[in-house]
């Protein structure tokens, strides 16, 4: 069964960036939707961006559209996540799952094979 495994997490400051890693054993991500989600205590849970297992067809969530950038390795089986411009509102724990659909849209929030999360705090 696939499982996934975030890093990468940490505290920085306001205008920070950090780059998360979701990486996989024995699967090729390649052949996977790959979402990140994150969620903050007291909030629900939402897609932050999603890349498509194909085409390259990517989602972002608006409130970090031209700040995060999501990517494959294939040659590491690892997908990216480069978050720019840190905000105290991006504050939350990120996780990588497999979300049931992708469009130019919306990413699903239903997924599947979620890993362990990774926290990520900004602030000064």
């Amino acid at each position: 069964q696939l499982q996934l495994v975030e890093s990468g997490g940490g505290l920085v400051q306001p205008g920070g960036s950090l780059r998360l890693s979701c990486a996989a054993s024995r699967f090729t991500l390649n052949y996977y939707v790959i979402g990140w989600f994150r969620q903050a205590p007291g909030k629900e849970r939402e897609v932050v961006s999603c890349i498509d297992s194909g085409d390259g067809l990517t989602y972002y969530a608006g409130s970090v559209k031209g700040r995060f950038t999501i990517s494959r390795d294939n040659a590491k089986n690892t997908v990216y996540l480069q978050m720019n411009s840190l905000k105290p509102e991006d504050t939350a724990v990120y996780y990588c799952a497999v979300p049931r659909f992708i469009s130019r849209y919306v990413c699903s929030g239903s997924a599947d094979y979620w890993g362990q999360g990774t926290q990520v705090t900004v602030a000064s």
